[in-house]
Order: structure tokens, then C-alpha cells, then sequence
């Protein structure tokens, strides 16, 4: 794999908006607010700011995509192999933001909030968020809080990919290009009975309390269980194979009881759970598989064709042969829908047998795929603006313009 070089130390920032009494009307019909969003960004603005990407997280992930916080810190953000300096999105090129999702519990607005009307964490009386309340939220911190008037791409894997395809339906006049990776336009049948199936890990959790446990225990080991079952689908038969076999975990032979793992697969998963908890809350963990469940291009609009009607800008749609979570077809479906509307599209099925979380890794295929057609994209965008400028122009009152935001948290 190619050596990538990092963006250093960031700051998640955070911002406030949707203060009463100017609540956001989500889709449910409830109106909320205040509604705080943790963000990062990373790179520099161009003076012509046509640069800005923005990148979309999946269920787990959070605003942190890049970099780390401090000197000692252990973990990289999330995407740190994609996202840096001559990188696959490319800091030293792009200005590059991360925002978290609301309904999360890394910094935006969720269950685990403050409700300013009892003082105390919403739990279950947060409202029910979907895909488009969360792109509705990030398309208020562009436009408002960055002044951004034009996204150079919208970049997302899995629900970071839902996000992506919501982003160009609903705000086509400014999203110049899309890239959805390893995503749906709906979660299928399979996909819901799995989170079903985490769901009710955690509501059996006697620690849970219908979601009104935040002065007590958390309901850790039913949200383990429940991210041992989905991690299970991130992977795949080949990786777990050729990760762990048949192979025992510190010791020779089979215990022949329910005591320690027998094998090196039962102590991973059980590592993966433990950790997931440490960093992530079971009522989050709820509405935004929820949030994934509800989201449905084809119910929404009709047909997936005519969900892109209004589309404008270029896509990049990008499978994994391994992937059997969201399966090429569910790409390719969007591929010729989109194509079906004139959409400028190029499709790429990357040759990986790691399954779903396949676009997460270190791969010089993503990365030169992504390099490749973010510098082309930035290419028909500055030619087009060329040829605008040279062309005859009405005289206009001059308009006051925001100030370009920096890297807010590079060093």
C-alpha cells in the first residue's frame, strides 16, 4: 500500500443553530432545537472556493475522518488512510469537512443530549431522525455557518453513502459531484432483520430502562452483542478465514465449556463489542439504524428514476465484489437510474474479498480511483467558471461575500 502522510493534529469544532423559536421542522413533524453540530474540516479554502469537500460518516464513524487530537493520541480518525495530504482526497487540494450526524453521541445533538425543556437527556423522547434530517442539518453548517454556496463532491460510504445520494436529490444546485461507496437507495429486508436483531439486544439489556439510563449503568453488554452482530456483517467468509480460521485463542486445545473463547474469532468479536461501548451510546445506536431502515429512494419519489430527476452534478458509484451487506447490484441500480436521467456516471466495482468494511482499508484502488476523479471534477468545474467569466456579463450591485474559512482544526 502506497505510504500516506497525515493532516497532524485537529480540533473538533462545534457549532449551534435552530435556537427556539426556530426549531428545524424534521420529517416526522417535530420541530428541534437547539441543535448542536461537531464538525471538522482540514486543507484550505480556494479564493475561488471551489474546493470544499464534504464527507459523510457511517453508522459508527463521527466527525473525527483525519488526523489525530493530540501529540499521544493512539487512533487515527476513522478514514485517516484516504483523507491527507497527497492523499486519495487530497488536503493540500481540497478543503475538506467532517461533520457528525444528529441523533449521534460524538458532539451533535442525540438521545444522550440535554433536553432544554426537562433539563435532563432526551433518551426516548428525541424525535425520530431520518437520513434527510441529517443532510438538512449539514446543508444548514455550509451554508450558514461556512458560507458555502458549492460542494466540489459529496464523498460517504454505506449511510455515508444514503447521505450522498439524499445530498445531490435534495440540494442539486450544490453538489458538483456525488460519490457513493458500498451504499444503497434502500436498506433491503436483510439489512432491516439485522438491526432488528441488534435492536433487541439492547432492549433486553436489564441495564436499559426503555432508554432512561444516563444517572445509572448504560446498557453496555446488550449494545456489545448488538455490534458483535453487526460486525459480523461488515466482514466477510474470506477475511474471517484468512484472519482467524479455525485457529484457538491462547491455548491448545477446546475448553469443552462456556468459559473463556475457544477460538480467536469468539475473542475478537467479543473485543470488537467491548470497545464499541467505550465509545458509542445504545440509544444512538437505535435511532440511527432506525434512521438507515427508514431510508427509501423508491418510496419516497415514486421510482429510483425519478428520485434523480432534479440531479445535476457527476457521480462516482463505488462497489466491492466482496461486499454481500450492499451487493453490487444495489450500485448498479443507481447506476442506471441515473443514467436513465443523462446523469454524467462512472461505475467501479473494486475486486475485494473483505466484504462491507472493504472501503475502510488501506487500498490503492480506492485511492487512485477517488484522486483521479476528484482532480477531473475540480478540472470541468474551473473550465466551466472560466468560460463563464470570459463570456459577456450583465452589470450587478457587488455583494458582500463571507470570509474563507481555514483549516479550522489543522495545525
Amino acid at each position: 500500500m502506497a505510504e500516506h502522510r497525515s493532516v497532524g493534529i485537529v480540533q473538533t469544532r462545534h457549532w449551534r443553530f435552530a435556537d427556539p423559536p426556530n426549531e428545524l421542522a424534521l420529517r416526522s413533524g417535530v420541530r428541534l432545537g437547539p441543535i448542536d453540530v461537531a464538525y471538522e474540516t482540514y486543507g484550505q479554502l480556494s479564493p475561488e472556493r471551489d474546493n470544499a469537500i464534504l464527507i459523510c460518516h457511517a453508522l459508527s464513524g463521527d466527525a473525527h475522518v483525519a488526523g489525530r487530537h493530540s501529540a499521544d493520541d493512539r487512533k487515527a480518525g476513522w478514514w485517516d488512510v484516504m483523507v491527507g495530504p497527497g492523499n486519495g482526497i487530497d488536503t493540500d487540494r481540497y478543503f475538506v469537512i467532517c461533520p457528525n450526524c444528529i441523533g449521534g453521541c460524538k458532539g451533535s445533538t442525540g438521545p444522550g443530549s440535554i433536553n432544554p425543556r426537562t433539563g435532563k437527556p432526551y433518551g426516548l423522547d428525541f424525535p425520530m431522525v431520518t437520513v434527510s434530517d441529517m443532510v438538512k442539518v449539514q446543508h444548514a453548517l455550509v451554508s450558514e455557518r461556512l458560507g458555502l454556496k458549492k460542494l466540489l463532491s459529496v464523498i460517504g460510504g454505506s449511510m455515508g453513502g444514503m447521505q450522498v445520494l439524499q445530498w445531490a436529490i435534495d440540494y442539486p444546485e450544490t453538489v458538483e459531484s456525488a460519490v457513493p461507496i458500498a451504499s444503497t437507495s434502500r436498506l433491503n429486508a436483510q439489512g432491516i432483520a439485522f438491526h432488528e436483531v441488534g435492536r433487541q439486544a439492547v432492549y433486553g439489556d436489564p441495564n436499559w430502562h426503555n432508554g432512561d439510563y444516563y444517572d445509572g449503568t448504560a446498557p453496555t453488554r446488550g449494545l456489545a452483542v448488538a455490534r458483535m452482530i453487526g460486525h459480523v456483517t461488515y466482514l466477510s467468509e474470506h477475511s474471517m478465514r484468512e484472519k482467524f480460521g479455525r485457529g484457538l485463542q491462547d491455548r491448545d486445545e477446546v475448553g469443552y465449556d462456556f468459559g473463556p473463547a475457544d477460538f480467536q474469532v469468539e475473542s475478537y468479536l467479543r473485543y470488537k463489542g467491548g470497545s464499541f461501548v467505550e465509545r458509542f451510546d445504545a440509544n444512538s445506536y437505535l435511532y440511527i439504524t432506525k434512521a438507515m431502515d427508514y431510508f427509501d429512494l423508491v418510496a419516497d419519489h415514486g421510482s429510483l428514476i425519478d428520485a434523480f430527476r432534479s440531479v445535476r452534478g457527476r457521480f462516482l458509484v463505488i462497489s466491492h465484489s466482496g461486499d454481500w451487506l450492499f451487493p453490487t447490484y444495489q450500485s448498479k441500480e443507481i447506476v442506471r437510474a441515473l443514467q436513465a436521467n443523462r446523469v454524467v456516471t462512472t461505475f467501479c466495482e473494486l475486486g475485494s474479498e473483505y466484504g462491507h468494511d472493504a472501503f475502510l482499508l488501506d487500498d490503492d484502488q480506492l485511492r487512485d480511483t477517488l484522486r483521479e476523479f476528484l482532480r477531473n471534477t475540480q478540472a470541468a468545474v474551473r473550465r466551466r467558471g472560466s468560460s463563464r467569466s470570459r463570456a459577456p456579463q450583465k452589470a450587478v450591485a457587488a455583494k458582500t461575500e463571507h470570509s474563507p474559512p481555514t483549516a479550522e482544526g489543522k495545525t
